[in-house]
């Protein structure tokens, strides 16, 4: 039996600085040194961001004699793409909405004429 995430999802890249990290551990794993060198924050401020995606699910940690490396784990994002799709739905209605309003415009311009 798995335990659920102990932080949300969305909490968790509600912070740029962790939204960067997910973004450099996108294609391979990477030790706390090596993501601590794009950030002009502290070691310890970057663990702390670290055990906030770990809390949440989206990265995973492992130790390698001395280093931790961490790699992601873009599954708990399924919930967050899950929910911008309802958005989509949306966006995309109104956008339809929006393209008929000029249509029927155009129409009555050339109406008009």
């Amino acid at each position: 039996m798995t335990s659920s995430p102990k932080q949300d999802v969305f909490q968790a890249i509600s912070d740029p600085t962790r939204r960067k990290i997910l973004e450099l551990l996108f294609d391979t794993e990477k030790a706390v040194n090596e993501i601590c060198g794009h950030f002009p924050i502290s070691r310890t401020a970057v663990t702390k961001h670290l055990h906030i995606l770990l809390d949440a699910g989206l990265v995973r940690a492992q130790k390698k004699g001395r280093h931790t490396f961490y790699n992601l784990q873009p599954e708990p994002l399924l919930e967050l793409r899950r929910w911008l799709s309802f958005y989509e739905q949306f966006w995309n209605r109104n956008m339809a909405n929006l393209v008929r309003c000029i249509d029927t415009l155009k129409q009555d311009s050339q109406n008009e004429k």
